[in-house]
């Protein structure tokens, strides 16, 4: 782990907040969609080799200036998380495992050679940015406040090396469901010709190149009518590994089988919780190598009970329909199956605070 920390800790105190003169209007809450407003005030912080992480500050959202040679843009150095604030039902303010998001940052941080950030400062910096833009935090049942944290190469120069000047920010955006049909099973298409990731490269980090190279066979299969493609293993084509941009589950015979983290697969927060809850509730859950031959004779078998994935945007996104080259099934009737939705209300009802917490995942900041 590069450990590369400022001089001397910097504390929560210490972080500068120069505030928007020109506030924006806010969206209609019934119009969110995903990613499409984003609030007043962002929070940004420079790195040095020189100096470390310094000068946390939050500032008015806005165009940031690159060095056209910063080494982002030809090396692709770049981090990112994805986080949510939640308004619960008694007025409080609640982030949802957040020590994991910073975690993780750091992990997919080290993955592609950027200096590791103080995790506790940053969580003191992104809950004091949520603070002062909580006016934003949408009110609506399926609404939240995303959060992305990331970090980029600023250095300017044209060398193949990690950088030695980078830039982190954070943003946040009022959002609704992540896809259009909300907890509505959506169709997949099991992609045979691109891969996202391989063992090895740089899939269990939450870089963008990994996302970038999922575009292509995305727009092939939504030409085809399908909301998202079901990635198989980079070098035998054979065995599942994710779901668009999220872990996946399935329900065979009885038992929950998701793809075992083999090095080549991000390891989700939420696919975390999903298993931890449904050990909690008594389910036999199986982290394995499954091929897409054996859930697709499960289907013909009539043992395929439910399909799923789990990602902090869309939280649980049914799987009703999947298409593997001439082959298409429908799973759980096409509805969403008695699993993927006691997981969704259950998620989203300790992020609400409508249902007790018994993981301690809930954390008040207001």
């Amino acid at each position: 782990m590069i450990r590369h920390f400022q001089k001397e800790r910097i504390s929560v105190k210490e972080i500068k907040v120069v505030r928007n003169e020109q506030l924006k209007t806010k969206p209609d809450g019934d119009s969110l969609g995903f990613g499409k407003y984003f609030t007043d005030h962002m929070l940004v912080m420079d790195y040095s080799a020189e100096q470390g992480w310094h000068e946390p500050m939050i500032v008015p959202y806005g165009p940031i200036t690159l060095d056209p040679s910063a080494m982002v843009f030809h090396y692709g150095q770049e981090v990112f998380e994805g986080m949510k604030a939640y308004k619960t039902a008694d007025g409080h303010v609640c982030l949802f495992r957040p020590d994991a998001n910073m975690h993780r940052l750091n992990q997919s941080s080290e993955r592609i050679s950027i200096p590791e950030v103080d995790e506790e400062l940053l969580l003191e910096g992104i809950i004091a940015l949520v603070r002062e833009d909580q006016d934003w935090i949408p009110d609506g049942a399926e609404s939240s406040l995303y959060i992305r944290p990331f970090i980029i190469a600023t250095e300017p120069g044209l060398g193949v090396r990690a950088a030695r000047q980078y830039k982190l920010m954070v943003i946040m955006s009022p959002s609704g469901s992540y896809y259009p049909e909300g907890i509505h099973p959506v169709s997949i298409f099991v992609e045979n010709q691109y891969v996202r990731a391989v063992r090895g490269g740089t899939g269990t980090a939450k870089t963008a190149g990994n996302y970038a190279s999922g575009i292509k066979a995305q727009e092939i299969a939504q030409k085809q009518g399908y909301s998202q493609v079901l990635w198989l293993d980079g070098v035998e084509k054979k065995y599942i590994e994710e779901v668009g941009s999220m872990n996946v589950f399935f329900k065979i015979s009885g038992e929950i089988v998701t793809p075992e983290l083999s090095g080549s697969i991000l390891a989700g927060i939420t696919r975390d919780s999903v298993i931890r809850l449904l050990q909690s509730w008594g389910h036999q859950v199986t982290e394995r190598k499954i091929s897409v031959e054996e859930l697709f004779e499960a289907s013909r078998a009539g043992t395929l009970e439910e399909a799923f994935g789990t990602g902090t945007a869309a939280v649980i996104s049914p799987i009703g329909k999947m298409k593997w080259d001439t082959e298409e099934i429908t799973i759980s009737g096409g509805h969403t199956g008695e699993i993927s939705k006691k997981l969704y209300d259950t998620i989203t009802g300790i992020q609400k605070g409508v249902l007790e917490d018994p993981f301690g995942w809930r954390k008040v900041i207001l």
